[in-house]
């Protein structure tokens, strides 16, 4: 009897009463709670999000799972995946229910027990936190401030309950280490809200604390001057020119404080405004892309943090920094949170990307006498990628690079370009205009420290998703950081990157989301995409060493910092023309996808990969002829495949990379799964043809010439055409209107029969 109730049944009838007999409103309960938005696959399409059955909060807080299985199942059914989602949303306690039976399990002590009744939620609330914390409680219930119909992410909530029971806990050192574009800003305003309306402040006593946000770049400040709007009133921007014209008077009236290293730190002549101000100013110091110098013994800034040593320091970071004197986990210590690139491809917050690996044939340069030397000597024998614009310009390889940019990319598809240095950028910059399609003046332009305010103009219309121009960024490592383009298609690499934290920094430029964009592609010309394969690449950060972290060494006396940040030395360097009989070429574009942890697949790894997948699917060679000759669950077919990571454009190129370009995806999958003969889209019309007997039972001429027209259409452009939402626009191209089919073919029954008796026929062949 019981296994005839069914799930929704067990949840309304049992599981509800039990949760309300443990006092749990249903303010508390969230059910069916989708936490993820899916991988972003092709054409708009989103790969599986992850659900909850139920969610259970108090206190603005996420404190339990309850995994519900129907009245007749073994209650711990789900379990499994229920803690696997309980790790993401770092839950405790998980709870799997049939409506009878009760299991809880606790994750911190990797077993369960099975339990009479729900705790209540105070209980609960107070098994999680242990002993009673009011400043806890207190920030905990002060809810995020939020504007329209969006909430936060499930990460971003984490992230800030993280940071809020630290401080709560008394910690001064905090880490968040979460991927660009993951809304580091959006997390930091939320913390200092919540401090505000707390009134929590490092004295005890009854006011607002003051808060100092610290970044390294102007253009990093002001965006987040603009997530802070609502306060707007209490927001101050301390700027040095005008300190400066005050005669060293810095403001103090307000409550949140923006303000650039460079414009209160020590330089030239400036002593540093940063030392106006008390040491205990200020209560929460919020350091935004931490790791490019806030944990520098040597670095201004560095000093500027010891000034404020009582406050406590928050870093916020995409690519902690783990190198000589730069070691942003012995400063902060270990993130209290942590959210990867990874995470968020997976997740569907951020765009996947793919790879295009380009290598020509002056990847490496030997002099000969027949190039002319037009500047500085020739030093060594072989000139390697490296070389490229730092020791030796060639500019017949520079322009051929600005020529291939432009083949791989859309005419009018947003694209950074990385380059050597601000001469690399103008250079490239020059060429690509000299190649484009586009008229406009700044369809490709510069960005560096070079052109000041005028770049900054730039950089905003580049960002401006409803401006087309400019269309080309070139840049050195001013744009590693700081650009919020969520509109960006393409990454272009042509120098090599020197850490894996320049590498990660670089690759979000990309990975913001933007609708209608399925993913970014990275063009490589140097090998730098070789870093993905960096165990360092989205793997567990080292633990910190010398003292065990949150240490305070003693920092070496300050060195300038140049704003924005760009260090550019100009040197003399080697300047070849090729002779005029040397001719340059692209040799391969090797384009490689992204598995699920990150890693570019090459052709083989993706075919395993593949052939790895497809058992699940389909368990033999008649089984999937079946499911490929109907176009409904072809279509389905081809959904699971995008949601395994392999979309129709993978397809098309694993298509392409084992077979001829007029096969079948059919005939691909087939091959690859039985070892079965590959055809191509020609023969299989042909074999149609060759079967007079299909054309026969439509006895009106206009009938048997649609079904061959369509036969064309799938000859010339392959499945697209066979695919059911498609039947309405061949019959506008051939037919005319809906009344003129059904002429031809007596009603619209017929002629949809007819067009799928007209796909089983296809895929009969072979």
């Amino acid at each position: 009897m019981t296994r005839n109730i069914s799930e929704s049944d067990t949840r309304a009838n049992f599981i509800d009463p039990k949760l309300a007999e443990s006092q749990w409103e249903a303010i508390h309960i969230i059910r069916e709670h989708y936490f993820t938005d899916g991988r972003k696959l092709l054409n708009n399409k989103r790969g599986k999000r992850l659900f909850l059955d139920y969610l259970l909060k108090f206190n603005n807080v996420n404190l339990a799972i309850i995994e519900a299985k129907k009245l007749g199942d073994h209650p711990t059914k789900g379990l499994q995946q229920a803690l696997e989602y309980a790790e993401k949303l770092k839950i405790k306690f998980v709870y799997a229910t049939n409506g009878k039976r009760i299991f809880e399990f606790d994750r911190s002590k990797g077993s369960g027990e099975y339990i009479d009744s729900f705790p209540t939620p105070q209980e609960l609330y107070n098994k999680l936190f242990g002993k009673s914390n009011a400043l806890k409680e207190q920030l905990h219930n002060i809810p995020f401030l939020l504007t329209g119909n969006f909430g936060p992410r499930y990460y971003q909530e984490i992230a800030v309950n993280k940071v809020m029971e630290s401080i709560a806990d008394g910690d001064n050192r905090i880490l968040l280490t979460l991927a660009t574009g993951t809304g580091k800003t959006f997390i930091s305003f939320q913390i200092v809200h919540k401090l505000l309306q707390a009134k929590w402040n490092l004295d005890g006593h009854d006011r607002r604390p003051r808060v100092l946000f610290l970044a390294d770049r102007n253009v990093l400040a002001d965006q987040a001057i603009n997530t802070f709007n609502p306060y707007e009133k209490d927001v101050v921007k301390i700027d040095g020119e005008e300190v400066r014209k005050r005669n060293g008077v810095v403001p103090t009236n307000a409550y949140i404080f923006f303000a650039i290293y460079q414009a209160i730190g020590e330089r030239e002549d400036i002593g540093g405004f940063y030392k106006e101000y008390p040491s205990d100013f200020f209560d929460l110091i919020v350091i935004d892309e931490c790791h490019r110098g806030s944990a520098n013994e040597e670095g201004s800034w560095r000093a500027i943090l010891d000034h404020f040593k009582p406050a406590v320091h928050l870093g916020l970071t995409a690519t902690p920094k783990r190198e000589d004197n730069v070691d942003t986990y012995k400063y902060f210590g270990k993130p209290v949170y942590e959210y990867s690139l990874k995470e968020g491809v997976q997740d569907g917050f951020l765009t996947p990307y793919k790879v295009k690996r380009i290598t020509t044939n002056i990847d490496e340069y030997i002099h000969t006498n027949d190039s002319k030397i037009i500047q500085g000597e020739v030093t060594k024998d072989r000139y390697e990628l490296k070389d490229f614009n730092n020791s030796i310009t060639i500019n017949q390889r520079t322009e051929l690079l600005a020529k291939t940019i432009l083949e791989q990319i859309g005419k009018m598809d947003k694209t950074i370009v990385f380059c050597a240095n601000q001469d690399h950028a103008l250079d490239l910059r020059d060429y690509i205009n000299k190649h484009k399609m586009v008229t406009d003046a700044n369809y490709c332009v510069r960005v560096t420290s070079d052109e000041g305010k005028h770049g900054r103009e730039l950089l905003e219309a580049f960002q401006d998703n409803d401006k087309d121009i400019p269309v080309i960024l070139t840049s050195s490592k001013m744009l590693t950081t700081g650009v919020d383009a969520r509109n960006v298609r393409n990454i272009v690499l042509t120098a090599p990157i020197g850490s894996m934290v320049e590498f990660k920094q670089i690759i979000g430029r990309g990975t913001r989301v933007f609708d209608g964009k399925d993913f970014f592609t990275i063009i490589d010309f140097v090998g730098a995409t070789n870093l993905f394969y960096d165990e360092a690449w989205d793997g567990e950060p080292e633990e910190p060493t010398g003292d065990g972290g949150k240490g305070e060494p003693i920092p070496k006396p300050p060195r300038p910092v140049k704003e924005p940040g760009e260090p550019y030395e100009r040197k003399e360097k080697l300047i070849i023309d090729l002779s005029n009989g040397r001719q340059l070429k692209v040799t391969d574009v090797d384009t490689r996808y992204i598995d699920e942890n990150g890693k570019p697949l090459t052709a083989r790894e993706f075919l395993e990969k593949l052939i790895g997948e497809l058992p699940a699917i389909y368990k033999d060679e008649a089984h999937l002829r079946k499911i490929w000759s109907n176009p409904d669950t072809r279509t389905e077919l081809l959904k699971q495949l995008g949601q395994l990571g392999f979309d129709n454009e993978q397809l098309n190129d694993l298509r392409n990379m084992i077979a001829s370009p007029d096969c079948d995806i059919f005939d691909v999958l087939s091959h690859i799964s039985f070892e079965t003969k590959l055809m191509t889209r020609k023969q299989r019309v042909e074999f149609v043809k060759g079967e007079p007997k299909f054309f026969e039972v439509y006895k009106k001429l206009e009938a048997r010439e649609f079904l061959e027209f369509i036969l064309k259409h799938y000859e010339d452009y392959g499945i697209e055409e066979l695919q059911r939402d498609k039947l309405g626009d061949l019959v506008k191209l051939k037919l005319g209107t809906p009344k003129d089919a059904k002429t031809a073919f007596g009603d619209m029954k017929t002629l949809l029969n007819a067009y799928y008796k007209l796909q089983e026929n296809i895929y009969r062949a072979g």
